[in-house]
């Protein structure tokens, strides 16, 4: 087993997980809103859905550039953002 760690994660390290999980909204909703619930998007952040949860309410208050709401909770919490 190598001790080194994988180059991947290491370029993942240099942008915090809120600025990443941020880019990717900013991107997203350039064209107007966009809703999404955070098990779909997991993936394509590269976050865990919890993980996701617990920083959109963070960017709900600190992204001055995102309207983040929580919109419905139905199977899991469907969140709706816009940009600013």
């Amino acid at each position: 087993m190598s001790a080194t760690a994988d180059p991947s994660t290491e370029a993942d390290d240099s942008v915090s997980k809120e600025e990443r999980l941020k880019q990717f909204l900013v991107s997203k909703a350039q064209d107007g809103e966009m809703y999404f619930k955070s098990k779909f998007i997991a993936d394509e952040v590269g976050l865990s859905p919890k993980e996701i949860g617990a920083l959109m309410v963070k960017l709900r208050d600190s992204a001055s550039d995102l309207e983040v709401e929580k919109w419905s909770y139905t199977s899991a919490t469907t969140w709706r953002i816009e940009t600013a």
